[in-house]
């Protein structure tokens, strides 16, 4: 439990700087920030599985280009369920999606969850 929320606090902190360095993305509090990682969590163990296997063709003529689509895709459909966050186009979302990727990838490295 204490790694699961741990991860929603790093994906928190990618969204918070996602919101700091991009243009165009809107978060209203603090609250909404934790709540936005959460729901992101939620959408990329449920919705996104399936969207990946739906796009599988374009995601492999792209040779994997198509996933940063999809991540931006996956951040934009959280915009639209959480009030009080907004991103203003398909841009910013997809270099928000980056940011909030390699911020995770790097929270995931440092915080390994133990092995037994």
């Amino acid at each position: 439990m204490a790694y699961f929320i741990l991860r929603v606090l790093v994906a928190a902190l990618g969204l918070w700087l996602a919101t700091e360095w991009v243009q165009g993305i809107n978060v209203s509090s603090a609250t909404t920030l934790i709540l936005a990682a959460l729901l992101l969590g939620v959408v990329n163990a449920i919705v996104k599985p399936i969207v990946v296997i739906l796009t599988l063709p374009f995601t492999l003529v792209t040779l994997g280009l198509f996933l940063l689509v999809i991540n931006a895709a996956m951040l934009g459909l959280v915009a639209a369920f959480l009030p009080g966050m907004g991103i203003s186009g398909f841009w910013p979302a997809f270099w928000a999606a980056i940011i909030v990727s390699v911020v995770s990838w790097i929270g995931a490295v440092i915080f390994k969850k133990d092995q037994k």
